[in-house]
């Protein structure tokens, strides 16, 4: 074996050994038991820390949150959960807030900090804002290349048929440089299932790229829209290329139309995205699970004008998934942390993702004894390589 560049001693794996991990030219090389690897450009002593895969963001807004800002108190919606006042009320707070890059930076900077190596962004294109987000956008995700992978989704918040303009935009969008084309809740905001998946699929099918659609609504108006983009997916051989973001109305369901439910989806190639949030109803993640459906996460909105909560902290995600989802048992908390990490990196098409000679040398340390623990505990102190390089130490970004 040729030099290694950088060799990380002492590092606890998730089945409780103690290894070596060689890293050179950013890519693990060597995973090996202590000591028996002798030569090395660099020794990092990990002191028998957990080590885990760099933690996957997989829904977040970079261009909506106000975290760093100043404080922008939560406005109700006048009637229950309104996802057109909600909107409304985005857009006074955004001609008060911080430049967007800098918004930006800051939700990034707290990402970083927190484990994330990889994330997956929506940001607003329509006919409201144009691509002006999304040029910004692009500009920080490139500020940012070595810290951390960002994947980002052209979003029509303001709908595709209600905001003149959007199909085009939705186009331009990925020719500029956006990863997939993202919709909003087709029936109850577009109120035209048909003609809204028409536009998001449309593009999808030109530019061979994914999709990723929010889906607020709830009960059987969810399911029968889940339905459809099922078939859509399935017509155009686009397994696994797919994700719903939220799908409350999974968590409405009686459990015999739910089973059905996830076994259609599964057998899509569709993947779910729940933060669980608040008290709204979510997905329900062990039955989707054990239907073979990939489940995955993401903090959605912090501290923006949908609610005030987020931190940004995937591994606390996993715990607040757990909690809400009555997992209890070592293997059900290790569920809990494989949404975040391993069914994370599937979702968003990972490649050479995880704690794997060949794969790319993204980790982060941890003090717990194992996975479970670390599920409750939610430690802080860690440490983020990325590539093999430390870029957060202590809840701070770290830049050369």
């Amino acid at each position: 074996m040729s030099v290694i560049e950088t060799l990380f001693t002492r590092a606890k794996l998730a089945d409780g050994s103690i290894r070596d991990i060689g890293v050179t030219d950013g890519r693990i090389v060597a995973i090996e038991p202590t000591g028996s690897v002798v030569e090395a450009g660099q020794i990092v002593e990990l002191e028998s820390a957990l080590v885990v895969p760099g933690f996957v963001e997989g829904h977040i807004h970079l261009d909506t949150s106000f975290y760093g800002d100043a404080w922008i108190p939560h406005k109700p919606c006048t009637n229950g959960f309104d996802v057109h006042e909600r909107v409304a009320f985005q857009a006074e707070n955004m001609a008060q807030a911080a430049p967007m890059d800098v918004r930006a930076r800051n939700q990034l900077d707290l990402c970083i900090a927190n484990g994330s190596t990889h994330m997956r962004s929506h940001v607003m294109v329509d006919g409201s804002v144009g691509l002006k987000s999304l040029e910004t956008i692009l500009a920080v995700r490139e500020e940012y290349r070595g810290l951390i992978d960002i994947q980002l989704v052209a979003f029509p918040q303001s709908g595709i048929l209600k905001s003149p303009g959007t199909p085009q935009l939705l186009d331009e969008a990925i020719t500029m440089g956006a990863d997939l084309v993202g919709g909003l809740d087709p029936a109850s905001f577009d109120r035209d299932i048909e003609r809204h998946l028409d536009v998001v699929f449309g593009v999808a099918e030109k530019h061979g790229v994914g999709v990723d659609i929010h889906l607020h609504d709830g009960g059987t108006l969810g399911l029968f829209t889940i339905e459809q983009i099922c078939a859509r997916t399935r017509a155009l051989s686009m397994g696994g290329h797919v994700a719903v973001s939220h799908a409350y109305g999974l968590g409405d369901l009686s459990s015999e139309v739910a089973k059905r439910a996830a076994a259609l989806i599964a057998e899509s190639g569709i993947a779910i995205m729940t933060n669980a949030p608040g008290s709204y109803s979510f997905p329900p993640v062990a039955l989707l699970r054990s239907a073979g459906v990939t489940v995955f996460s993401g903090s959605d909105n912090i501290r923006d004008s949908w609610w005030p909560y987020g931190d940004g902290d995937m591994l606390g995600r996993a715990m607040m998934i757990g909690y809400r989802s009555g997992f209890y048992t070592d293997d059900e908390l290790k569920a809990a942390f494989d949404i975040v990490t391993e069914s994370g990196a599937r979702a968003l098409r990972l490649e050479d993702y995880g704690l794997h000679v060949g794969a790319k040398a993204d980790f982060v340390t941890l003090k717990a004894e194992h996975v479970p623990e670390a599920v409750v505990a939610v430690p802080k102190g860690r440490s983020v390589y990325k590539a093999g390089k430390l870029v957060a130490r202590d809840g701070a970004v770290l830049r050369s």
